[in-house]
Parts: C-alpha cells; structure tokens; sequence
C-alpha cells in the first residue's frame, strides 16, 4: 500500500489532534470539565444511595467506573456535563422504609429527571437545578405534599414537564408551579391531593397541559382557567367531587383540543359556550348529574371526535345541529333522559364507529342505512321505544362486533347479513318482537361469543351449521328461548364446543334430544324446557361435568331417568318434572350431594326413593304426580310390591318382577290371616325407629357444640343447629374441614360483610372460608340477603375472570360460603399495602406497568360478563381494588386477576320497582360500608366505582 505524500500527512495530523481535544472535552478529561464530570458522578452515586435501590439495580453506577459516567446506564452527556437521567421502569425500588431522596444541586447542568415507573415510597425532591426542564416521577409510592417541602419550585425557573401522576401524594394542590413561567405540562392526577384547585392556576400563560383527574379535590372549578388560552387538554375528573357546574368561562380556551371532566359530581347545564371551542377534539362530561337539554351549539365543534354525555340527567331531543359533526367517531349519549327519536343524520356520519343511546325514552325507528357510510363497531340501543326494523346494512363494512338492540319493540326479521357477518362477537336483540326465521349461519360465526334472540316471535327452525366448520366456534352463551321454534334441535350444536349456556325454553322444539350435546363439556346451563321433545333423555348428558343447571320439563320424554346424570358432580338444579319419565329414580342420582334443587314431579316414576343425599331435603311436591313412588318424603309407606334397585339404571330389575308375580297370592293370603299381627310389627317398628331418631340427634347436636368449643374462640362455627353443605364443584373436603378453619388464628380478612378465613382440604390445598356476618338493618328474614345474593350470583356463572363459589354451608345461625383460594391476595393490598386502603404504612410491592394493565383487562372482562352478558344481568355494587383478587402462584392456575365478593350484587330485572324490591335494595345498600367507591343507583354506580380502579 502506498505511503501518503507529506503534504498530505501535513493535512491530517492538525485534524487527528483536534478530534482528541474534541474526545476529550466530551467525556471531561480535560482540567476543569473532567472535575465537574466527576462531581456529577458522585453526585448520582449520593441520589442512588438515597434512593435505596434494590441490589443489582443501576450496576454500572459505581465509584470505580466514575470516569465513564456518560455511560452509565440511563446517563447522559453534553458539553462535558450530565444533562440527563433517566431510569424510568427499571424497578429500582427494594422493600423496606420509605426513602427521602433529594437531588443534589451539584448537577446544576441537569435538564431532564425521570424516576417513572420505581415504586419509590416516600419522598423525593429537587432545588437549586437552574437548567432543569423535564421532571417526570410518575407511577411511584410517592407521599406528602409538594409545597414547602423536598420541591422548591422557585429554584427550578426552567421548568417545563412536571409529571407525577399515579402516587400517594396528599395535602392541598403545590402554588409553587404556578410562578414557574416557562411550564407547559402539569400532571398531578390519580394522587390524593384535597382542597381546592387554587385560582392562582389560570395565571400560567405557557401551560399546555393540565392533568389533576383521580384526586379528591372539592370545591368549585375556578372561572380562572377560563385564562390559560394556550390548553390544549384539560383533565378534571374521576374521585373529585366538585360543587356547582361547568364555568361558561372554559368557552375562552379556544386551543383546547381534550376535555375531561367525567364523574366529578358536576350539576347544572351543560354551558353553551362549549361551542366555541373550535379545536376541541374529545368533550367526556360523561357519569355527572347535569341537566337541561343538549345544548345546540355543540355542533359548532366540527373537529370533534368523541362526544359523551352519558349518565346524567340530560332531558330533550338530540340536537340536529350535531348532524354537522363529520369527524365523529364516538357518540355515547346513555343513561340520561332523552325523548324524541334517533336522528337520521347519525346514519350519514362517514366516520361513526360507536353508537350507544341505551337507556333512554326515545322512539320511532333505526335510522335507516346505519352502518352503510361508515365502519360502524359498536351498536347499542337497547331499552328504549324503538319501532320499525332492524337495517340489514349494520355490517355494510364488515368491522361490526357488537349490534346490541333489545327491550324495544323492533318487528320484522333478524337481517339475513347478519349470518354472513363474520367480525360479530355479540349480538342481543332479544325482548323485541321480531319475526321469521333465524339466518342461516349465525350461530357459527367465528368470532361470536353471545347470541340473545329471546322473547320474539321468531319461527321455523334451529338453523343446523351450513357448511363445514373450519375452526373452533367462541360462542358461550345462546338464547333462543320464549319464541315459537319448531322442528328438532339440530345435531350440529355438537360444533358449538365453548358454549357454556344453552337456553331454548318455551318453543315448539319436537324430536329426541340429541345425544351430540353431550360433546358440550362447557356447558354450564342447559335449559330445554316448554317444548315438545321425546324420547329418553340421553345417557351423553353426563359427559358435560361442569353442568350446574339442567332443566328439561314441560316435554314428552319417556323412559328412565338415566343413572349417568350422577356423573355431573357439580349439578345443583335438575328439573324433569311434567314428562313421562318412568321407572325408579336412580339411588346415584338421589346420593347427588351437590343438588340443591330437584324436581320429578308429574312423571310416571315408581318405586321407592332414595333414603340418601340431598333428595331427603325436598319438599314432597318435588314428588308430586308420581302416584307410584313411596318413602318418607312423599309420606307414603313402601310395600313388598314397590320395585326399586339401587343399582343405577332406574328400571326394576325383571327377576324381582317375576318374583313378585309368583308370590302375590302368598301374599294376598298372609295380608287376609295377619292384618292384626302387621299392625302390631307396624307400631312397633314406628316407636324403634322414633327412639333410633331421637337418639340421633342427640347425639349430632353435641358433636355439633363440641366442635363448635374446640374451635377455640367465638368466631368459630356458630350455632343454630345441623349444616346443610353443598358443593359446586368437585372437592376433596367437607363441613369438617370448614368448621376446622373458622378460628381466630386463620383470619386473612375481614370486611363489611363478614370474616375470611384460610381453610385447608383434606389433600392440603387452600381455601377461603367467608363467614357472612347478620345484618341488624334488616331483621328476621332479610338477615342472609348477602348470602342469598351471592349463591344466586355465583351459583349461575362461570367465568375466568370471576372468582369461584366452590362450596357453600348453611344453619339456622350461620352463612357460610367457600371459594377458591387466590395466593396473590388483593389488588388494594398490593397498590396501597397490607391494609389496601390509603396511607398504608407498608410499602406494597412495585407492580410493572405490564402487570396492571393485565389486571384491568382481566377484571373488566368479568365486571362486562356479569353486566352485559348475565341473563339477568348483574352490577357488582361494591367494586373497588379490595375486591379483586390476583393469582399468587399456589395453585391459583395461571394467576389472573379475579372479581370477588357479591354481597352487593343487584339483579336488574324488569318490574324492579315494586315494594318488595325497595326494600331489598335498601337492605342491600345498608351493607354498602366497606373502604371503596360505592355511588347511589345501579349502572351509575358501577361506572362510577369500576374507574377510580382503573385510576389507581
């Protein structure tokens, strides 16, 4: 290779010398600049000591390696100094005391700080940095106040960003950010701050963004704001309760392009000087209590994207100047008190998306052509007076998944291009009057997972699947009851394998039932009652082991009750009344210990019944109509001549028949001689069997109190006589080992409405035994209305996003419910600590940003099966972070997030209104006490309570 000519290194020699100057003032080895290097370096060692980071955190921040410091992790330099420091989400935090962390002056070059994400406890602060701009220490621990303590806003004039959202911070709002002049970004939401929001907050000229949503402040919202022309967003809601209304002021915020002020306790109208907000791109007013009309100046607000006005008492018609919105893409209107009709214009919106207007008073008929101009996702007009039919372009652009339209009075037919609709996952048209048949091909849409086609008039048949399925269906719940459907069910149900209720009640349904359901082993609720179907009941039936409710009444079954039902171990309503149902009931069946209802009535069952298991608890109209079944409960003394074999098929077996033939002469003869010798044999065998009883139960009535003294202190087992358990699914303990656990030692919870206890099954596994506490509001028989609550509630889903009801316990004196264990304890205990309430004094565990939102979505997921998918369906009542459990790992499965705790559940059925239904409602909501978010009314309230969860 050829040398350079010396001109040529002449050249490149100054240059060489100047790039290492260059290197070298960059990483501060010269003189002055590399001693201000090393000074910050000490200075972030001193503010990682402070911090009291977990071992193993910021490895590379050592005093050995104080010469690279601009490589440290998260570190960054110019101009030979640290001018950023960033190790956000790096879980730095270690268990133990609160830290009280300041940043040193000495990094007066300092010009960004983000500590987001650490779960810090405690406190941490900053002063005397006059080149600081950008602070972020959101999603910690942190507690106290801002003012006059670790921040000393007057030494820091350059700043720009101070964000800490999501913290414990407490005490009245900080004045100090209001003299910063050059602040664009002020987040101080989801902390706990009180007071008022100071006036002083409308004089920061340069404020861009403004966030104080999720705190508990009072008082009024300041005119003030109406002053901080350069807002672009603008978040007041969520925990805080506001006095007054919406100032008219906010109209001057002509930048303003956001607009929260949800669930704040707003009264009054809605300002028309809203409408000159020319920029607004989302207005959420939403879960407040204002009144008065929609104001027709909103439809000034032609850039606006999402307008929702829900949950308040708005009263009129919707507005027809909002036909000038184009841009809209969300319109949600519910719960309010609207009249008039929905507006045509909503179906030439080009860009709509979500259309909710439930729950209102209007009328006349579904905008024709909806869904035809735009790619609409989202439908629900459910629970008003709607007429006219439904449009067949709601699909028109194939984005459709959710088409809600029942309790209207809607006619005519289901569209037929809803059966070619493949994006679908919900559809509920049910309590309409709708005609004709069911298209084919909706049952089997891919993505559907809920189908409520009930009380219409629909005809002709159950449509069998059309073609040949290419993936598993998703569809969990179908509803087809209350229509007139004729014709068998179709074979092809078989492909339905998610489905988990099955309603087709009260139809003209003829044909077996066919033994394909039995491939349904998801099936948890099965209901063909009211139709006309014959046949044996097929002995498949027992191949669904997580069926809790069976009911196949009101048909013209014949034969015998097949022994395989037994197999269902979890089954605890069976109804087979009013059929033709013959031979004996089998003794597998009456040994069901987890039937809690059961009905045979108006069959033609013979023989003697079961002495064992739950059917001794019947009432004898449980029997009734079966005028050859004999036994104690049917009050009716067996013979020699009542066939009954307590092996399983339910039929007499035929070499007992011929032997009761051959003999009855014997026997006519031995009756005619010896009639006085059997009364005597009869009174006696009555007084044995009296004194047998007696006896008896004395002796279960002591062992009952002394389990109750060996459990060591009053909070064990109660009194009030003999338990009654019931399982709801298979379980490997008993009354025992719940008895066992009731003890003070074992108490991990206590809560408004009674005490937990950890219980172990026999194998060792873990319990939650919830002991309900009575009530001294409601007296003498609404004392178990919590309990009763629950076991309606829990007893009839299944979910895996809602805890498990795995066994429950009755007395005279005492409720007692068992679930299933959750090892990760609740959601409160580990935002807030050990006591999940605010303030707590240990510091909970950091949780990643992954894992919390993880835990949304599982817990929304069942709060939206209990409230939209629940026939009828459910508010919680009492949501809060306490009452979502989390998975721990101890035989949790796979440790999602569970809702829990439905002593609050309120069923919203039509007809609610009468007295008896006040006075449960107001016994329930005498419960409502515990630490949460518990808001008057029904859906309100789980608005209202569900958002301060997500917040936090």
């Amino acid at each position: 290779m050829r040398r350079p000519s010396p001109p040529l290194l002449l050249l490149l020699l100054p240059l060489h010398f100047f790039l290492l100057s260059a290197n070298a003032a960059g990483n501060g080895d010269d003189g002055n600049g590399g001693d201000l290097l090393r000074g910050d370096a000490m200075a972030l060692l001193a503010l990682k000591s402070s911090l009291r980071c977990r071992p193993g955190a910021l490895r590379s921040w050592t005093a050995g390696a104080a010469g690279s410091v601009c490589a440290w992790e998260g570190v960054r330099c110019a101009g030979g100094r640290v001018v950023s420091v960033d190790v956000a989400n790096m879980n730095l935090s270690s268990a133990g005391a609160a830290v009280s962390a300041r940043v040193p002056a000495a990094l007066d070059a300092l010009e960004t700080l983000s500590l987001a994400g650490n779960g810090i406890a405690g406190s941490v602060g900053a002063a005397s940095l006059p080149a600081l701009r950008h602070v972020n220490v959101s999603g910690n621990q942190l507690g106290g106040g801002l003012d006059g303590g670790a921040w000393d806003f007057a030494t820091l004039p350059a700043l720009e960003v101070f964000d800490a959202y999501d913290n414990n911070l407490s005490a009245p709002l900080p004045l100090g950010v209001a003299a910063l002049p050059r602040l664009r970004y002020l987040d101080l939401g989801g902390n706990y701050f009180t007071g008022e929001i100071p006036a002083a907050y409308g004089g920061m000229p340069s404020l861009e963004y403004l966030s104080l949503n999720g705190n508990s402040l009072q008082g009024r919202i300041p005119p003030e704001l109406g002053n901080l022309t350069s807002l672009r967003e603008l978040y007041l809601g969520y925990y805080n309760v506001f006095d007054g209304g919406i100032p008219p002021e906010l109209g001057r915020l002509r930048s303003l392009a956001v607009l929260e002020v949800s669930n704040c306790g707003l009264t009054g109208r809605v300002p028309p000087e809203l409408g000159a907000l020319a920029s607004l791109d989302t207005l959420f007013l939403h879960t407040n209590q204002l009144t008065g009309p929609i104001p027709p100046e909103l439809g000034n607000l032609t850039a606006l994207t999402a307008l929702d006005l829900s949950n308040n008492a708005l009263t009129g018609e919707v507005p027809r100047s909002l036909a000038s919105l184009a841009s809209l893409r969300l319109l949600n209107l519910f719960l309010n008190r609207l009249h008039g009709p929905v507006p045509d214009f909503v179906a030439a919106l080009p860009r709509l998306e979500t259309l909710q207007l439930f729950m209102n008073n209007l009328t006349g008929r579904v905008p024709a052509g909806l869904g035809a101009t735009a790619a609409l996702r989202l439908l629900d007009l459910s629970s008003n007076r709607l007429t006219g039919v439904v449009p067949d372009t709601l699909c028109a652009s194939g984005a459709l998944h959710t088409v809600i339209l029942m309790n209207n009075f809607l006619f005519g037919p289901v569209p037929a291009a809803l059966g070619s609709c493949a994006s679908l996952t919900r559809v509920r048209l049910g309590q309409n009057y709708l005609n004709g048949t069911i298209p084919a091909g909706l049952l089997y849409l891919p993505r559907l997972s809920l189908l409520e086609l009930q009380n219409n008039l629909l005809s002709g048949p159950v449509p069998s699947n059309p073609t040949t399925p290419t993936a598993s269906s998703g569809l969990a719940q179908l509803n087809l009851s209350n229509n007139l459907l004729s014709g068998p069910l179709p074979a092809t149900l078989a492909n339905l394998t998610a489905l988990q209720t099955l309603l087709v009640s009260n139809n003209r349904l003829a044909g077996a039932v066919p033994p394909e359901l039995g491939a349904l082993r998801r099936l948890v609720k099965l209901d063909l009652s009211g139709n006309a179907l014959s046949g044996p009941i097929p002995s498949a039936v027992g191949r669904c082991g997580e069926l809790t409710y069976l009911d196949l009444s009101r048909n013209n079954l014949s034969g015998a009750i097949p022994a395989a039902i037994a197999a269902v171990r979890v089954l605890n309503y069976l109804n087979l009344s009013r059929n033709a149902l013959s031979g004996a009931i089998p003794a597998a069946v009456g040994a069901m210990s987890s039937l809690t209802a059961a009905d045979f009535s108006y069959n033609d069952l013979a023989g003697r019944l079961p002495d064992t298991g739950q059917l001794g608890y019947l009432n004898a109209t449980a029997f009734a109509g079966n005028p050859r079944l004999c036994g104690a409960a049917v009050g009716r003394v067996c013979s020699d001549d009542d066939d009954y074999t307590g092996g399983g098929g339910g039929v007499a077996s035929s070499s007992s028949t011929a032997a009761a033939g051959t003999s009855s002469s014997a026997q006519r003869r031995w009756r005619a001689g010896g009639a006085g010798e059997l009364k005597l044999v009869l009174a006696l065998g009555l007084l044995a069997c009296s004194v047998v009883f007696a006896a008896a139960a004395v002796l279960r009535a002591r062992s009952f109190r002394g389990g109750s003294d060996g459990s060591g202190s009053g909070s064990g087992s109660g009194s009030g006589g003999a338990w009654r358990f019931t399982a709801f699914h298979k379980v490997d303990f008993g009354i025992a080992e719940v008895i066992e656990c009731m003890k003070d030692g074992n108490v991990v919870g206590r809560g408004g409405a009674g005490v937990v206890y950890l219980g172990r099954t026999r194998s060792g596994g873990a319990i939650a035994v919830k002991r309900l506490q009575p009530s001294s509001s409601c007296p003498s028989s609404s004392d178990d209305r919590g309990f009763r609550a629950e076991i309606r509630t829990l007893g009839r889903i299944r979910h895996r996003n809602i805890v498990r009801l795995l066994a429950f316990c009755t007395s005279r004196g005492a409720n007692v419910l068992v679930y299933e264990y959750m090892g990760g304890g609740s959601l409160g205990e580990v935002l807030h600590g050990s006591n999940g309430k605010r303030g707590a004094a240990a510091p909970p565990p950091a949780l990643p940003w992954d894992r919390r939102y993880r835990i949304a979505l599982e817990a929304a997921r069942g709060l939206c099966y209990l409230h939209h998918d629940c026939a009828p369906m459910i508010v919680h009542r009492d949501v809060k972070s306490n009452n979502i459990l989390l998975g721990g790992g101890g035989g949790d499965a796979d440790g999602e997030a569970r809702v829990a705790d439905f002593g609050l559940a309120k069923f919203l059925r039509g007809g609610s209104g009468s007295a008896a239904a006040a006075a449960a409602s107001e016994c329930m909501s005498a419960v409502a006490g515990s630490y949460g978010y518990i808001a008057p009314g029904t859906f309100r309230s789980f608005v209202g309570s569900f958002t301060p969860v997500i917040l936090s």
